[in-house]
Protein backbone atom coordinates (compact mmCIF):
# COMPACT_ATOMS: atom_id res chain seq x y z
CA UNK A 1 0.00 0.00 0.00
CA UNK A 2 1.22 3.26 -0.78
CA UNK A 3 2.62 5.63 2.29
CA UNK A 4 1.55 9.60 1.81
CA UNK A 5 3.18 12.40 3.73
CA UNK A 6 2.04 15.73 3.37
CA UNK A 7 4.40 17.95 2.06
CA UNK A 8 2.84 21.75 1.43
CA UNK A 9 -0.05 23.22 -0.39
CA UNK A 10 -0.89 25.21 -2.89
CA UNK A 11 -0.66 29.14 -2.75
CA UNK A 12 -1.88 29.83 -6.35
CA UNK A 13 -2.88 28.01 -9.03
CA UNK A 14 -2.77 29.81 -12.80
CA UNK A 15 -5.56 28.46 -14.69
CA UNK A 16 -4.63 29.71 -18.27
CA UNK A 17 -1.15 27.76 -18.07
CA UNK A 18 -2.51 25.42 -15.62
CA UNK A 19 0.37 25.64 -13.45
CA UNK A 20 0.09 25.45 -9.15
CA UNK A 21 3.01 27.13 -7.25
CA UNK A 22 3.60 24.90 -3.95
CA UNK A 23 4.61 25.99 -0.85
CA UNK A 24 6.72 23.30 0.68
CA UNK A 25 7.18 21.79 3.55
CA UNK A 26 9.49 18.91 2.71
CA UNK A 27 11.43 18.31 -0.41
CA UNK A 28 10.25 17.63 -3.56
CA UNK A 29 11.96 16.32 -6.87
CA UNK A 30 11.22 15.46 -10.13
CA UNK A 31 10.19 12.03 -11.14
CA UNK A 32 8.19 11.95 -7.42
CA UNK A 33 4.46 10.85 -7.31
CA UNK A 34 2.30 13.78 -5.61
CA UNK A 35 -1.53 13.69 -4.66
CA UNK A 36 -3.37 16.75 -4.44
CA UNK A 37 -6.11 17.00 -2.65
CA UNK A 38 -9.42 19.67 -1.85
CA UNK A 39 -12.67 20.41 -2.02
CA UNK A 40 -13.91 18.02 -4.69
CA UNK A 41 -10.49 17.67 -6.22
CA UNK A 42 -8.60 14.57 -5.94
CA UNK A 43 -5.93 12.93 -8.32
CA UNK A 44 -2.09 11.94 -8.30
CA UNK A 45 0.49 12.92 -10.84
CA UNK A 46 4.58 11.84 -11.34
CA UNK A 47 6.32 15.27 -10.87
CA UNK A 48 7.51 16.23 -15.03
CA UNK A 49 8.87 19.59 -14.53
CA UNK A 50 9.55 22.21 -11.83
CA UNK A 51 10.63 25.47 -11.43
CA UNK A 52 11.52 28.74 -9.11
CA UNK A 53 11.77 31.82 -10.66
CA UNK A 54 11.53 30.75 -14.01
CA UNK A 55 14.24 28.68 -14.11
CA UNK A 56 13.90 24.71 -14.70
CA UNK A 57 15.12 22.15 -11.39
CA UNK A 58 15.28 19.09 -10.38
CA UNK A 59 14.80 19.53 -6.62
CA UNK A 60 13.11 21.55 -4.22
CA UNK A 61 14.13 22.36 -0.69
CA UNK A 62 11.40 22.77 2.35
CA UNK A 63 10.64 26.13 2.39
CA UNK A 64 10.42 26.72 -1.14
CA UNK A 65 7.75 27.90 -3.40
CA UNK A 66 7.92 25.86 -6.62
CA UNK A 67 5.56 26.08 -9.59
CA UNK A 68 4.48 22.77 -11.22
CA UNK A 69 2.79 22.05 -14.07
CA UNK A 70 -0.66 20.14 -12.76
CA UNK A 71 -2.63 17.48 -14.63
CA UNK A 72 -6.05 19.01 -13.56
CA UNK A 73 -7.30 21.98 -11.94
CA UNK A 74 -6.64 22.83 -8.47
CA UNK A 75 -7.38 25.58 -6.09
CA UNK A 76 -5.67 27.51 -3.36
CA UNK A 77 -5.37 25.81 -0.24
CA UNK A 78 -5.40 22.08 -2.26
CA UNK A 79 -2.79 20.02 0.20
CA UNK A 80 -0.53 18.22 -1.75
CA UNK A 81 0.96 14.57 -0.54
CA UNK A 82 4.09 12.57 -1.50
CA UNK A 83 3.33 9.14 -2.24
CA UNK A 84 5.89 6.65 -1.52
CA UNK A 85 5.05 2.92 -3.26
Amino acid sequence: MAKEKQIGKITHYFGKIGVGVIELTAGLKVGDKIHVVGGSRDFEQTVESMQVEHENISKAKKGEAVGLKLDQVSKEGDKVYSVKE
